[in-house]
């Protein structure tokens, strides 16, 4: 009989319900700790022995002491064999975990690859990888010889935020001082970085001790930044699994997980083709699965649940067991999806055969297509595109940091 584990999975966003069920469905005992504004979110209960709850939204060390001291009392009486971060917001946290209590698993050096733009953006040059020309914020000097030696526009992002949050676009050298300026205290928690118009693309992946076991490659139609930014819909396409973009990319995705040390988890990672010169450029990448429903989207194409597959993965690592990935599908698929204006959309209108997937979400409108022509896919979604724009679209700002 297998041993009996015990994972405490760290979620202070309301997702990864798939993971906790598999996780348990593994035979092992799984606690959860969350936000305690987050107690009544629908949770798979019967998936999770125990919950435990953070009082504070904040990575401030003073919320950390207060979850590391409660673990530690926590862990008097039960054990706690393996940590689980399901977000991005919460690799940082785990890695501190395991740190303190000695649990094997990342910890918070490489964590940093996995969170840091400006860690991975050293990471990746200092392997030969490409990335968009940039620089930190530290040092006056360099700032302004950055500056003086590339080309506007650049971006100012955040270093340990996820997705579009706080990415501010300046266009001239004053602008841009302006806007260090303005970061205050905060301006060494943000880099400096070229911005290249292009093709942008998701590679999202499982590993295991170092190799990759699954990658689905996909392209942005409309990137999470332009989205945020503009105000558009996002949407997302697999693309043509023989093609050489799709080889290209899943060349450079194992590049990049062999430089960041990636062991094995669940991975979403983000990369660019300039437009100016057709090479492909790292972005970012995180050690999670991607988010907006791009796990139902790599579902509905592969037929391999990614949340539930890291699950399996990590308590078949933990054993030292075996671990085989199902037999992958290769399907056409492709994931829109918008602010709408209404509270509840009513979707009834939309009856093409290929739908696989609505959103069941306020003020949300989104679905997921399949077809085994490619070229299909991509006309539903043009076509989508233009309703939702005409009946339910609606917009707001980017907001400067998450919320929950």
């Amino acid at each position: 009989m297998s041993q009996s584990l015990a994972f405490l999975c760290i979620s202070t966003y309301f997702k990864g319900e798939a993971f906790l069920k598999a996780c348990k469905e593994a035979g092992n005992t799984v606690y959860l700790l969350t936000y305690e504004k987050l107690a009544d979110a629908p949770w798979p209960r019967e998936a999770v022995d125990e919950f435990f709850f953070l009082p504070s939204q904040d990575n401030s060390s003073q919320n950390l002491d207060v979850m590391i001291n409660g673990l530690a009392h926590t862990m008097r009486s039960r054990k706690i064999d393996r940590v689980v971060a399901m977000d991005d917001f919460d690799v940082e946290k785990a890695a501190l975990v395991r740190e303190t209590f000695r649990i094997p698993g990342m910890g918070q050096t490489t964590a940093r690859f996995f969170r840091d733009k400006l860690a991975m953006r050293m990471r990746a040059s200092a392997d030969g990888i490409r990335v968009p020309a940039f620089s930190s914020l530290f040092h006056d000097e360099t700032i302004t010889d950055f500056l003086q030696n590339t080309e506007a526009p650049w971006l100012i992002k955040p270093r340990s935020e996820a997705s579009a949050t706080g990415i501010k676009k300046v266009h001239s050298l004053d602008e841009a001082w302006q806007m260090i300026h303005s970061l205050g205290d905060l301006r060494h928690t943000f880099l400096i970085e070229q911005f290249k118009p292009g093709r942008v693309f998701h590679v999202d992946s499982l590993s295991r001790d170092g190799k990759t076991l699954f990658t689905r490659a996909s392209q942005y139609l409309a990137t999470p930044m332009d989205v945020a930014h503009g105000g558009g819909v996002f949407r997302t396409a697999i693309l043509p699994f023989d093609s050489d973009e799709a080889r290209s990319l899943y060349q450079l995705n194992d590049a990049v997980m062999a430089a960041f040390r990636m062991q094995s988890s669940a991975s979403h990672s983000e990369y660019i083709r300039g437009d100016h010169d057709g090479e492909y450029y790292f972005l970012e990448t995180s050690s999670r699965v991607g988010g907006a429903n791009i796990a139902e989207l790599v579902e509905i194409s592969s037929g391999i649940n990614l949340w539930a597959e890291w699950a399996r993965l990590e308590s078949a690592m933990a054993r030292d067991e075996p671990y085989e990935l199902p037999d992958v599908q290769n399907h056409y698929a492709g994931l829109i999806i918008s602010l709408a204006r209404q509270q509840w959309p009513n979707t009834d209108g939309f009856t093409d055969d290929e739908i696989r997937w609505r959103m069941n979400k306020e003020h949300h409108v989104g679905f997921i297509v399949q077809s085994p022509d490619r070229e299909r896919v991509l006309q539903l979604l043009d076509n989508y595109m233009e309703r939702i724009y005409q009946e339910y679209h609606a917009s707001a700002p980017v907001p400067d940091k998450p919320t929950n």
